[in-house]
């Protein structure tokens, strides 16, 4: 089976000291990415590790594809313990920097400890430096990337770093690379803030020896001549289907349409884009670019996740206003999905929708930890009975856009999800608008044969996380193709989704977490949803309160 090669280097930030261990057998079997971070962190990390305390470890890790030049291999995986969840979280980020990483010669590299004052830490393959930096407390991703390549000659396509958000432990910071992609859901930008990191650099001339089939060329060239939706309007795409199918939240969840869809949809969104924009050797190029001259306002995006978070979600219909949002995100170094939710919240509480200027304050109090900020910088889970509003979270995640009061196997997915109420562990709504070709479809409601599928696609997003190999891949990445390019059985390598995705639950059984936290605040008004669950705990041969009995544990 094709996998990640190299060693695991460890960065022990309270000493400043650095060793490396061979992970071979990890390797074989986990690939890399999400899979190898996942069993190091399950292995490495105390059950009850504070997600904000010196025993939680940052892994950084990429997977063999990001050995190839083929299109939607140019992200890689990071993993922790999450502040905002208090589960063990993996976070995916595009860009740049995964081949960059790859270059030094690791597989995955482990941040453990906590430094006594703020670092930078340079990574290559011949030295690991540590570069205190007081001048950079408060630093802006934009200011940070800037100091970096002044000082270090490194552009941000060789950066991971943190805003203040990151600084000020917000439980939904992000870490930014790229300054405009983000390792972005569950908070690790606060846990590298916590070890007092700044930034980490990658750079090296020791790219992995690992041969990929040559029938990646086809799907690159595929990826590169298709005339896909996406091109043009990247993930905002889908914004119109899902208001058209009742399916789109606004006004903080309470609705499920938008009169204002056409202002920040699709279409709204390609009129702003200026050019192309993609991730490392990625011909598909679903980037968005936007720029607004007479506002002064240039950004990446904003994403179908952030024009609901910070458009419908709080009541604003603008989408020069949604990427003046988006960008304050970035620079600061913010979740937009869980920043947008959060301010919805407490638009909601103050009956403020559409209060642009407000949102913006707010964004930068979150940031800062400055007055109400400090407060809604816990996250609605925390925060919502002190405000007055419903808890739109699962596992203290708040929800995507993806609706699942109608796409009912989504509904489900965001219920028993790891991470929480995320869109991207199983992407389960794309087989019930359905996005994928009819064969392939479900119906939109109800849970016939959902929870046999919906183990399935967490096995298959796993295992591409574990690639690594984005998940916009769906079209071109048929088993075969993947069969051909990891050199096993699909079924075997849907077993490696299926080991990590265990892992991942034990690793939470330990920390407390049951079938109690595989809810919905809508559940009841879901007829047959409870015995979807117990379908689900049965597929996955998991006890029927959603532990992980000893007999299911990878060896």
């Amino acid at each position: 089976m094709l996998h990640s090669t190299g060693p695991l280097l460890s960065v022990d930030l309270t000493a400043r000291d650095t060793h490396t261990e061979e992970i071979d057998d990890v390797l074989e079997s986990y690939i890399g990415g999400r899979g190898v971070g996942t069993k190091l962190a399950h292995d490495r990390i105390p059950f009850d590790a504070d997600p904000l305390g010196v025993e939680n470890r940052l892994l950084f890790a990429t997977g063999p594809m990001q050995a190839s030049q083929m299109s939607f291999t140019g992200r890689m995986n990071a993993t922790a313990v999450s502040p905002l969840t208090d589960g063990l979280l993996s976070s995916n980020a595009g860009g740049f920097m995964s081949r960059h990483f790859a270059d030094t010669g690791y597989s995955a590299i482990e941040f453990a400890g906590e430094s006594d004052e703020l670092l930078i830490v340079h990574v290559s393959d011949e030295s690991v430096e540590f570069d205190p930096v007081p001048d950079l407390v408060g630093a802006t991703v934009p200011e940070t990337c800037t100091h970096i390549r002044e000082a270090h000659g490194l552009d941000a396509d060789h950066v991971a770093c943190i805003g203040p958000a990151g600084e000020h432990k917000v439980r939904f910071a992000s870490i930014m690379t790229t300054e405009e992609r983000a390792f972005g859901r569950g908070g690790l930008g606060a846990v590298l803030g916590t070890k007092n990191v700044k930034a980490v650099t990658f750079d090296g001339d020791s790219p992995p020896e690992i041969e990929i089939p040559a029938g990646q060329m086809e799907i690159h060239r595929e990826a590169a001549t298709d005339d896909h939706v996406m091109k043009q309007q990247g993930t905002v795409a889908v914004m119109d289907l899902a208001n058209e199918v009742n399916g789109l939240p606004s006004y903080y969840f309470s609705e499920q349409s938008f009169e204002g869809v056409e202002g920040i949809n699709g279409t709204a969104v390609a009129e702003k884009k200026y050019k192309k924009g993609s991730c490392s050797a990625c011909a598909f190029a679903c980037k968005l670019p936007t720029r607004d001259e007479e506002r002064g306002i240039e950004t990446e995006g904003p994403e179908f996740e952030v024009a609901m978070a910070f458009g419908s979600n709080a009541g604003v219909d603008d989408i020069v206003d949604v990427m003046k949002s988006n960008k304050l995100c970035d620079k600061y170094g913010l979740d937009a999905i869980s920043a947008g939710n959060v301010v919805a919240s407490y638009l909601a509480a103050e009956d403020e929708f559409g209060n642009r200027e407000l949102i913006w304050d707010l964004v930068e109090k979150i940031a800062h930890r400055d007055g109400v900020g400090d407060t809604l910088a816990e996250g609605i889970d925390r925060t919502h009975e002190e405000f007055g509003v419903e808890n739109w979270t699962v596992k203290g995640m708040d929800f995507a856009a993806h609706e699942g009061r109608v796409l009912h196997g989504q509904a489900l997915s965001y219920a028993v999800a790891n991470r929480g109420a995320d869109h991207m562990y199983a992407t389960f709504y794309s087989v019930e608008y359905p996005l994928v070709p009819s064969d392939q479809a479900m119906e939109p409601r109800g849970f016939e044969g959902k929870a046999e599928r919906l183990v399935e696609r967490e096995n298959l997003m796993a295992l591409n996380d574990s690639g690594v190999v984005c998940k916009f891949s769906r079209d071109y990445m048929l088993p075969e193709r993947y069969e051909m390019l990891f050199g096993a059985d699909f079924e075997e390598l849907l077993a490696v989704g299926d080991r990590t995705v265990t892992l991942e639950r034990h690793f939470n059984n330990q920390r407390g977490f049951d079938d109690g936290d595989d809810c919905l605040p809508y559940a009841d008004d879901l007829p047959g949803f409870k015995d979807a669950l117990e379908e689900y705990y049965e597929v996955r041969n998991w006890n029927t309160d959603g532990t992980v009995p000893s007999t299911a544990l990878p060896a």
